[in-house]
């Protein structure tokens, strides 16, 4: 095989290239939206020194999976391979910009320092927790394997259709219906060229045409001064090198980052083994990828990003199977890589994230996370669809609090209120959060735990509650704070500690009935 012959763009790339930079476009766009809008940092410092490495560490990792796929590639002779998706992990960035960067430039600002020397300690801050997390990555990435020999295929899909489901698909789908004229036809387009499979006028790719036609109706009716739609008054783009910041000042940055190690430790954590579910979602797809390489090229473009003044860390991405159907091969993350990577240095994202409605975007988005979740669905054995049903949970608890602690809708005062607040047993409001913090990790071994119980591999079963159990103990899974840190059981006190308590023995006590249960037949308690 030809090496331009697999290197050729094909139609499948433009669709890929265009839902892949929505990924990242949306992810930068929240990022600036809560940071400059929300918090106050100063606008140069979010554009012009944190958005020119967080594009780096995707122009990186980008350029790795598209070498990655080449390789593939050219040791199975296919023609057809499809390059695993990479960006910015948006579950870890909300984080990052809710828990670690915004909090942070409030204590500089009441510390006595300006916008502007608080943004930067901020940045600086921001930065050292982002080539942390890549160097725990590092570590991380060689237990891929491991992890993925270890946990049922169901486990793996089932926290993946979770996660797409109810925070990939459900959060876009708000917003295109807030502009539901534009964001309803958007979907419909896009459903009819991917779903249905329909022909587009001109022969141009689904997703292009239908991002093309929303566009064009969202500025018409903004023209015709329907609400909810607006014409945007772009900058001029400017430049923004990318480069290492080796000035000393950023050794602030690294002296304060031992109090974030409660919240970037588990961000780590996730994107670790969402790589490996990622991994075993394209291997269901028909292109089997190295755990470990994979996991290798997403710690060394985070740790990259931050050395370059990134804030947020990369991640391969759910939603392999549908870039696959959609027909891309390796074009799509070649050009998102060079795509985000020269406009977060150039500065014309900027200008896309004000042109571009989110509206016409988040259709693209709702697609990927259907196509998750069929494919959960389809991957596994019928018997071990309750597995992977059991396994939305985690998930829904998690898009709840998000819900729920918007000061939008309850004030943080009511919030903690309620979080102390029980009627009968333990506070809903706390055991809501509970549930959703650490919920990937949470969601695959309850997945788990189901397959092997499913099985009769009872003694396998209890050794996923026990380890359940034990990371529960140090709020890896069920944080009972509401920021979702790590801590020891043992620091908990009050409220706290009683809701911690009881989730972790509740491990513990299934795991013994499930062993007990084990002793009645011996292959009853065959482990793996």
């Amino acid at each position: 095989m030809k090496r331009f012959s697999y290197l050729r763009l094909v139609p499948g790339d433009v669709n890929g290239f265009l839902g892949l930079v929505v990924d990242n476009l949306s992810v930068l766009a929240l990022l600036a939206a809560v940071l400059i809008g929300g918090f106050g940092i100063p606008a140069p410092i979010v554009f012009g020194r944190m958005f020119p490495g967080t594009a780096l560490g995707v122009l990186v990792g980008d350029l790795v999976y598209t070498w990655l796929a080449l390789r593939l590639a050219r040791r199975t002779g296919r023609n057809d391979v499809t390059a695993m998706p990479f960006g910015l992990d948006t579950p870890s960035t909300i984080g990052m910009v809710l828990l670690v960067l915004g909090p942070a430039f409030l204590k500089f600002r009441a510390a006595g320092l300006d916008p502007m020397s608080a943004g930067l300690e901020t940045w600086y801050l921001g930065m050292a927790a982002t080539a942390i997390m890549g160097l725990l990555k590092f570590v991380m990435a060689f237990g891929g394997r491991t992890l993925r020999r270890l946990v049922p295929q169901a486990g793996l899909l089932g926290s993946l259709a979770g996660i797409a489901l109810m925070l990939i698909g459900f959060f876009p789908m708000i917003e295109l219906l807030q502009v539901p004229i534009v964001g309803f036809l958007t979907l419909g387009l896009v459903l009819y060229a991917l779903v249905a499979k329909g022909a587009v006028p001109g022969g141009l790719p689904g997703v292009l045409f239908a991002v093309f036609v929303g566009t064009v109706a969202y500025y018409a009716l903004g023209h015709w001064g329907v609400a909810g739609m607006s014409i945007a008054s772009p900058t001029l783009p400017t430049l923004r090198l990318a480069f290492p910041h080796f000035d000393p000042r950023i050794a602030h940055g690294f002296a304060g980052v031992a109090a974030t190690l409660p919240l970037i430790v588990p961000f780590a954590l996730l994107t670790v083994i969402g790589g490996v579910n990622n991994t075993e979602s394209a291997r269901v797809a028909g292109d089997e990828y190295d755990v470990r390489s994979i996991l290798l090229a997403e710690a060394a473009a985070t740790l990259l990003a931050g050395l370059a003044g990134g804030v947020a860390q990369t991640t391969p991405y759910i939603g392999h199977p549908a870039y696959k159907q959609m027909g891309a091969r390796a074009g799509y993350t070649l050009l998102t890589g060079l795509f985000i990577g020269l406009g977060g240095m150039f500065g014309y994202l900027s200008n896309l994230i004000e042109l571009i409605p989110l509206a016409v975007l988040a259709p693209v988005l709702v697609f990927l996370s259907l196509n998750i979740t069929v494919q959960a669905f389809s991957a596994v054995p019928l018997r071990h669809a309750p597995a992977v049903a059991i396994s939305f949970f985690p998930s829904i608890a998690r898009l709840l609090t998000i819900e729920l602690s918007d000061s939008k809708f309850i004030a943080p005062e009511r919030f903690a209120q309620l979080m102390g607040a029980a009627e009968h047993g333990l506070p809903a409001l706390a055991v809501i959060v509970a549930l959703g913090n650490g919920f990937i990790i949470t969601a695959t071994l309850w997945a788990a735990f189901v397959v092997e119980m499913t099985e009769r591999r009872l003694r396998a079963a209890a050794a996923y509650l026990v380890a359940g159990g034990v990371l529960c103990c140090f709020g890896i899974i069920h944080s009972v704070r509401a920021d979702g840190s790590a801590y020891a059981l043992w620091e908990l006190h009050g409220v706290a500690r009683s809701v911690a308590g009881q989730f972790c023995i509740a491990y513990f006590v299934l795991a013994g009935a499930m062993w007990l249960l084990s002793l009645r037949s011996p292959e009853a308690g065959q482990s793996r």
